[in-house]
């Protein structure tokens, strides 16, 4: 699996927050969002279904 780069922008008072949570956590900044992004992804896919990722776009039916 290719490891891709994606800027986000956020505001400076969320992102001390982001600091604080993820030292707490004993986790970096990224490794705090990707888990973070990792619980959204299945908590939709535990609604909805597994996300398939090929040749097709996602539609909702």
């Amino acid at each position: 699996m290719a490891i891709k780069s994606y800027s986000v922008r956020i505001d400076e008072e969320l992102l001390d927050k982001l600091h604080v949570v993820a030292e707490y956590e004993g986790r970096s900044a990224n490794k705090q969002i990707i888990m973070l992004v990792r619980e959204a992804v299945a908590k939709y896919e535990a609604k909805y279904g597994e996300i398939k990722i090929g040749g097709s776009k996602n539609k909702e039916e």
